[in-house]
C-alpha cells in the first residue's frame, strides 16, 4: 500500500476531504493522512492574472513535504498556457494540487450544490493521483483520466479509471 499525504490549503469543507481520502483508500489502496489546513503561499500569486501559478505551487510542495502529496486548494490556478486548471501534477512524480475553485457550483452563478462540489473534486483529485502514478491523458471520453477543459467535461466523466489506465496502475 502506497500512502498520501492530504494537504489543505484554504478553507475546504470537510465533507472534500473525507470523500476524497474515502475514494483514494478504497479505489485505489492508499493510506491517506491529513495535516493541518494552511496557506498557500502568496509568492505564488500573480496580481494580473488574480490566480496562482500551479506550477509553483508543486514546485514547493515537492521542496516542503516528503513523499506523495495531493494539496487541495480553494483559490483558482492557472498554467502558463491556459487561463486555468482544475489542477495539475508531477507526471510521475510525488506532488498534485487540485482546485476546488472552478469546481464550485456557485463560480458558474449556480446554486450551491455540496453534492456536485464534492463529486467533481473527487474526480479531479484521482484524476491528478492518477498523473502523478504515471498516467496520461486518456482518450476514452468516460475515464476520469480523460482532459477536462471545462466543469461540463468533468460532469460528463466517471470518477473511474478505465480498464486501460486500471491495466497501466495496476489496480483491478
Amino acid at each position: 500500500m502506497s500512502r498520501i499525504k492530504i494537504i489543505p490549503f484554504g478553507n475546504i469543507p470537510d465533507d472534500i476531504l473525507t470523500g476524497i481520502t474515502e475514494e483514494l483508500r478504497n479505489s485505489m489502496n492508499f493510506v491517506t493522512e491529513s495535516t493541518l489546513p494552511m496557506g498557500i503561499p502568496k509568492e505564488f500569486y500573480n496580481v494580473l492574472r488574480r490566480q496562482y501559478k500551479a506550477a509553483a505551487v508543486l514546485t514547493f510542495l515537492i521542496k516542503t513535504f516528503p513523499g506523495k502529496i495531493l494539496a487541495i486548494t480553494d483559490e483558482d490556478l492557472y498554467a502558463e498556457d491556459l487561463s486555468f486548471v482544475f489542477g495539475q501534477a508531477q507526471l510521475p512524480g510525488n506532488a498534485s494540487l487540485i482546485s476546488i475553485h472552478r469546481l464550485n457550483p456557485s463560480f458558474y452563478r449556480q446554486p450551491f450544490d455540496a453534492q456536485i462540489l464534492k463529486e467533481r473534486a473527487i474526480k479531479e483529485a484521482k484524476h491528478e493521483v492518477g498523473h502523478m502514478l504515471g498516467l496520461k491523458h486518456c482518450p476514452n471520453e468516460r475515464c476520469v483520466m480523460i482532459f477536462s477543459n471545462s466543469v461540463a467535461h468533468v460532469d460528463r466523466k466517471n470518477k473511474e479509471f478505465c480498464d486501460m489506465c486500471k491495466l497501466q496502475l495496476g489496480v483491478r
